[in-house]
């Protein structure tokens, strides 16, 4: 329909946006355009964004015209730089980590990076218990241990393993924002590197271990640990150069083998075996949870050292290894539940101090510094190793004031001097410490004496021959008088040779030793092993020179094999890991004979009454022929007890270390009732053996012992003759042999008779 002045009414859409640009008249030609508003809507104007900005006005309006163009002026300078830096940073990363990649072996040749080998140490029965070096179990692969063994580390050290390329960013970052919220130094602490990363570390990025240019092993890996922005850099590239070499499986299988787990083992099938006497194929949750836990702090976690802490850190590990769905619920509430324990093995923790002193005396090229892995058999006996430490701990326990410092040692060996237990300190545990058992050099007092009635009998005298136990002064050539007195600063006159040893006399032992002859008896202590140096004075018989309680025990075996040297030895066998052939075999042993075996006979008698009748009554043991000697030092500073029954020895060494007097302690006190409470132990469930003695016959005595050299002083410097002090005790009625000492004005009454006809008939016996 048209409009009615016969146009048409213009459309909807001209009206709104004007007639369109390809409409044309009637014929070809072209539409007139619309006129007022229909022009403007078609045409419409455009103004420039410069045109619609306003204009700055003013000196802040200008200000931020100028920092906002600055601003955009930095910008493109940064971008403009940036990417060329970025440009040229991957290309260095890249060509770095094609260097890296290019440079590593396969991975059976990084599996076992130890410097040193290790030493397995077996007790007498072949059972292991203890080990030195770094131990490596054997190689394992992530498929050949236990699924929850693998889960547990990816859980705990990397979680985002499987898919990083070697760095993972945002590990790093969370670590450092921990750090730094903890007020530590954005390295320092957390450092959120991956398995990967830690593996790079651990090859101290493929720089082996050089012993021309480390000092030591120790400060080579400490120089590997070493966090610096640096290294940090070049452990990321070299991380990466791994994930582009290797697959994840062999990147793990490398980590499990080069990680430290404590109680120095290499590896998680040493550390599986060391803890848990199994296979890391074998572990069970919350064992493999145990083990993961190790490689934040193995030290501090191994379960040797805290069982307690370590199980709390498995907890840990488990709840890890739960959020990340490697464990179920009830899984995981098993695990927690029933934490893993060490196995029986470790559970022991015995003979370290045995286990060092086997380390230094066998060869070092296959002990301390050994590059091979080699196992040693030796004379440890596990049950006698128990109950000397059960025994110690028990007597300090009960019987030594809280908070003493006092220490104490023990040795127990057979007659042949294997040794079968060590203790060289309170802390029974200990390994690497200082071990007073055969290191501490100590005067041994009174100990000392039965070496020099081993001379006495061995050159005729007899256990009941007679001995003045009377003040003495003797003339030192260059030293002047010297006094020697009683522990007890008293004297019981004529005594016999068995009870001087029993009652531990001074003056008695210096007598003996000069008629016998020092030499001699130094010779006889050296030949029965006390290989340190033996004063060359008088004072020899009281035990001034020092020793240590190996070579005492190992001499007083001697006296119990019948007079025969023995070498103590711990050692019986050593042979390399997978080799039945020994390298070498018991260093050790009997050696040559040093008295007669009647003399021994007769001095394993004479100590037995030290025990039946002196001052070693608290050693003994019901049911059971006990002897031994005590021994206290001047001033306190040592007390011993060595003593043997049944089939063994066993010596007992208390003191100080910085030498101080102990407090009412003397060698019959505490070390026989620690002598006692051992052997009780060692022999409980054996049968009765008696001692090798020969008792002597209670007859008259032949022999005074006098003072047979001219340096004795009793009487005005007059040596007095044996012979003549025999006949004139049988002109004055004295008592002989096995006869009851006489009442001490009596003995006090003969000596002075006796001094008065010595120097009467001075010189007729010389």
């Amino acid at each position: 329909m048209s409009a009615s002045n016969g146009k048409r009414p213009p459309l909807m859409a001209e009206r709104r946006y004007g007639a369109g640009k390809g409409a044309r008249k009637e014929g070809g030609g072209s539409a007139p355009k619309a006129k007022g508003r229909a022009t403007q809507a078609a045409k419409p104007r455009k103004r420039s964004a410069r045109a619609t900005r306003p204009a700055p006005r003013g000196p802040l309006g200008f200000a931020a015209a100028m920092v906002r163009g600055l601003m955009r002026f930095v910008l493109r300078v940064v971008w403009g730089v940036g990417w060329r830096i970025a440009m040229v940073l991957a290309l260095v990363i890249g060509l770095g980590v094609a260097y890296y990649a290019a440079q590593l072996p396969p991975v059976t040749n990084l599996v076992d990076g130890r410097a040193r080998g290790s030493v397995t140490l077996l007790d007498r029965d072949g059972a292991t218990f203890a080990w030195r070096g770094d131990q490596f179990g054997g190689m394992v692969t992530a498929d050949t241990i236990s699924p929850h063994l693998r889960n547990a580390v990816v859980a705990t050290e990397d979680r985002r393993f499987w898919w990083h390329p070697g760095v993972d960013p945002q590990g790093i970052a969370s670590a450092i924002r921990i750090n730094l919220s903890e007020g530590r130094g954005p390295l320092s602490g957390n450092g959120g590197s991956t398995i990967t990363q830690q593996t790079a570390k651990l090859l101290c990025l493929g720089k082996p271990f050089d012993p021309e240019t480390w000092e030591s092993e120790a400060a080579y890996e400490a120089d590997c640990r070493r966090t610096t922005l640096w290294r940090k850099v070049q452990e990321a590239v070299y991380a990466m150069a791994m994930e582009a070499r290797y697959s994840k499986e062999e990147i793990l299988t490398i980590y499990l083998n080069r990680a430290y787990l404590g109680a120095g083992t290499r590896g998680f099938e040493a550390a599986s075996q060391r803890y848990f006497g199994k296979s890391a194929g074998q572990v069970n949750p919350a064992e493999a949870a145990m083990l993961a836990g190790l490689l934040k702090a193995p030290t501090t976690y191994a379960p040797t050292n805290n069982l307690a802490r370590s199980q709390d850190r498995a907890r840990v590990i488990v709840g890890l290894m739960e959020q990340q769905d490697y464990l179920s619920a009830s899984e995981a509430e098993a695990a927690r539940a029933n934490p893993a324990t060490l196995s029986a093995t470790a559970q022991q923790d015995q003979g370290g101090y045995f286990a060092d002193w086997v380390m230094d005396t066998g060869p070092e090229f296959f002990t301390r510094d050994t590059t091979e892995d080699v196992v040693i058999r030796t004379t440890l006996d596990p049950r006698i190793q128990t109950a000397a430490e059960q025994a110690l701990l028990q007597v300090f326990e009960e019987r030594v004031s809280p908070g003493s410092e006092a220490q104490a040692a023990i040795v127990v060996m057979s007659a042949d001097g294997a040794v079968r237990a060590m203790v060289g300190g309170r802390n029974v545990s200990a390994s690497g410490a200082f071990n007073r058992a055969t290191q501490a050099l100590r005067q041994t007092g009174s100990a000392f004496k039965p070496f020099i009635y081993a001379a006495a009998l061995d050159l005729g005298m007899q256990p009941f021959d007679l001995v003045d136990d009377s003040p003495l002064t003797m003339n030192i050539p260059g030293s002047g008088s010297w006094s020697p007195e009683n522990y007890d600063r008293r004297y019981d006159g004529m005594v016999t040779l068995t009870e001087a040893l029993a009652e531990s006399r001074n003056i008695p032992a210096v007598k003996i030793s000069e008629q016998a002859g020092r030499e001699n008896v130094r010779t006889v202590a050296s030949m029965f092993g006390i290989d340190s140096d033996l004063a060359a004075g008088p004072a020899l018989a009281l035990g001034v020179s020092e020793s240590t309680l190996l070579e005492m025990t190992g001499a007083y075996a001697g006296i119990l094999n019948g007079g025969s040297s023995v070498t103590p030895y711990g050692l019986v066998e050593l042979r390399l890991k997978g080799d039945d052939t020994p390298l070498m075999g018991t260093g050790g042993g009997i050696g040559e004979r040093v008295i007669s075996q009647e003399a021994a006979e007769k001095l394993t008698w004479m100590m037995s009454r030290v025990v039946a009748e002196g001052t070693g009554g608290r050693a003994r043991i019901d049911g059971w022929e006990v002897a031994g000697k005590t021994g206290t030092t001047q001033g306190a500073r040592d007390a011993w007890f060595v003593g043997f029954a049944g089939d063994y020895v066993a010596g007992v060494w208390m003191g100080y270390d910085d030498n101080r007097p102990l407090s009412g302690v003397t060698g019959g006190g505490l070390p026989a009732t620690i002598w006692r409470e051992t052997m009780t132990r060692v022999l409980d469930g054996q049968p009765v053996k008696p001692l090798p003695m020969r008792v002597p016959e209670p007859a008259a005595a032949d022999t005074i012992v006098g003072a047979a050299s001219q340096d004795v002083s009793p009487s005005n410097g007059q040596a007095s003759d044996p012979e003549t002090d025999r006949l004139l005790r049988e002109m004055l009625g004295a008592p002989q042999g096995a006869e009851p000492a006489p009442a001490p004005e009596q003995r006090d009454r003969e000596g002075l008779i006796l001094d008065v006809l010595t120097n009467i008939l001075g010189g007729a016996g010389n």
